[in-house]
């Protein structure tokens, strides 16, 4: 058992976990998965534990490596590791301690809502697509550089480490790359360019952080790790004694490494992961898309340092398999996930209920805050099974909004979806997306492809060059495949419904127009640094500065197109 194998680590927003991959079919060769506890001290506030996090990791390594040898395979023939994550997650840390100064603020928290809105209200119109033109995105609280905002301002340990400059800032794959290279003895302070495009602080195009970003988030660089492409080794681990010494050689965000994974490689080739969230990802080549759908615009890869990136469109829900731990967890509707096929599968169809599972807002592509969670349609006959069948159709339609607005940008219909991800493994979940797309559904062999994909950029990194698939043939992907079984006047009649349903979840929470830390005056300009000069500069003060030209000629013209 000579053949080279790649590692994988893949830490999400469930449970961390390390894979081994034969390079030379994409095998998986063993694994183990350890779930991560997450901690709502506030309702609508989401944090993990960095440390938790980091431990679990390392865990997972050592007892896959462990299995990997009783199973009679070398140790040393893993010729390197990848890393995918969970994306937009922020993470601040003393580089002189390696202790976190705060908890992780996870990408679905939502405690930064009036964050947003005192940064938009210095901006004309209040437009939260204001900075897409730099990086891509909207102002929303899903991305870093608002919870990065928010800590600088009301975390005092945080701000007191950067006047010190003493704080690092990362997302998920910078906190455990620092840590496993050496951390305060001399961890590599890197991301890469897919995570980076998640923090709205990168210029989509020039792929560095970009000043007046910096500047209206009121960030220092000083904090920042630097990019890096998502395909080239980093450095060796150290924090591990069954895998020291062996390359760090990709880093995606867990959403593009599945794009990778599910081989779509090609300009329009498009997938949906179903995890906790959901995310639909379409490859856009190597020029950015601008939407006017509600779609951002996102790095897909870059698969070395002198690789031209490749661009994607993503339309990301925030609310999938986390709708049904909610049934499990807080409504005790079932026991335990793996019941919610069987118990929606013992009703024909929803009786009329639509459930819009909004606990922290609604993302694309509608970007509401200020919409929460609701059922509509429940009478005498309503039971359980409605409800479990309403929460997997929800999944459902929110995927049909997101890949429309695709179709928009794009301006042509797909033939079918590609899927993958834990909630991927529930027939009725496919069969009934399957139904309300109206097109087939395509699952393949091996759905956590997150993981497949960063060890297929690990295997490609130069350097180690052992990954031997043909990324350009996805032919011999074995697959099953969902045909749409209903009628398309039934289909078109509900999804009308289920956009009578969003309509009433919408407007339950107010906008909060003041800022949280200092009412009345807010600050949220650089933050200041130990020894220089203290620049209490205003937003307010600071003037807006419009898209360049050729962006604006750019988007002009795909709202055209559209």
């Amino acid at each position: 058992m000579g053949d080279a194998l790649i590692g994988a680590i893949d830490q999400g927003t469930s449970s961390s976990r390390f894979l081994v991959f034969a390079a030379k079919n994409a095998e998986l060769i063993t694994f183990h998965q350890i779930p991560i506890h997450k901690k709502t001290p506030k309702e609508d506030w989401v944090e993990f534990d960095p440390e938790e996090l980091l431990h679990t990791v390392v865990e997972c390594m050592e007892k896959t490596m462990y299995h990997l040898q009783e199973m009679g395979y070398d140790p040393a023939n893993v010729k390197s590791v990848g890393i995918s994550n969970q994306r937009e997650t922020t993470i601040v840390w003393d580089k002189y301690t390696g202790k976190p100064l705060y908890n992780a603020i996870v990408w679905c928290d939502n405690r930064t809502v009036s964050t947003v809105d005192a940064l938009l209200a210095k901006v004309p119109g209040k437009d939260i697509n204001c900075l897409k033109g730099y990086c891509g995105l909207p102002v929303a609280p899903y991305f870093s550089a608002v919870k990065l905002s928010w800590l600088l301002q009301n975390v005092p340990e945080v701000r007191k480490a950067v006047d010190e400059e003493r704080c690092l800032f990362g997302t998920v794959d910078t906190w455990l790359l620092w840590n496993l290279t050496g951390g305060r003895n001399g961890g590599l302070h890197l991301t890469d360019v897919t995570n980076a495009s998640r923090t709205a602080l990168m210029n989509i195009e020039t792929l560095e952080w970009d000043p007046y970003l910096l500047r209206f988030f009121g960030v220092p660089k000083s904090i920042l790790p630097e990019i890096r492409s998502s395909s080239e080794i980093y450095g060796y681990i150290t924090l591990s004694h069954r895998l020291k010494g062996v390359p760090i050689s990709s880093m995606l965000g867990d959403q593009q490494a599945a794009l990778l994974g599910q081989m779509c490689v090609k300009r329009g080739q498009a997938k949906c992961t179903y995890g906790t969230g959901c995310f639909l990802l379409c490859n856009s080549g190597n020029k950015p898309i601008f939407s006017d759908k509600g779609l951002i615009t996102t790095i897909g890869y870059q698969l070395g340092k002198t690789k031209r990136p490749v661009y994607a469109i993503e339309g990301s829900v925030a609310v999938a398999g986390s709708s049904i731990r909610w049934l499990e967890k807080n409504m005790g509707i079932i026991k335990s996930e793996h019941e919610i096929e069987s118990l929606a599968a013992s009703v024909a169809d929803s009786g009329g209920v639509y459930f819009v599972p909004a606990f922290s807002g609604l993302y694309a592509p509608h970007w509401r805050t200020d919409a929460r969670g609701t059922i509509c349609g429940l009478t005498h006959y309503s039971t359980s099974a409605h409800i479990a069948r309403a929460t997997l159709e929800a999944v459902c339609y929110q995927t049909r909004d997101v890949l429309l607005a695709i179709n928009s940008d794009f301006g042509q219909e797909p033939t079918s979806l590609q899927v993958d991800g834990g909630m991927a493994a529930n027939n009725l979940l496919l069969q009934i997306q399957a139904d309300i797309l109206g097109i087939p559904v395509v699952r393949p062999a091996m759905c956590e492809t997150s993981a497949l994909g960063a060890a297929m950029a690990a295997g490609l990194a130069e350097g180690i060059n052992v990954w031997q698939l043909d990324l350009e043939n996805s032919a011999s992907l074995v697959t099953e495949t969902f045909q749409p079984s209903i009628l398309e006047e039934d289909r078109a009649r509900r999804y009308n419904k289920w956009h009578e349903a969003i309509k009433r979840s919408l407007g339950w929470v107010p906008s909060i127009d003041t800022p949280v830390s200092k009412p009345g005056k807010p600050h949220i300009g650089y933050p200041t640094l130990a020894g220089k000069k203290k620049d209490h500069t205003d937003i307010s003060y600071l003037p807006y500065k419009p898209p360049n030209e050729g962006f604006q000629k750019n988007y002009n013209l795909i709202n055209h197109l559209s």
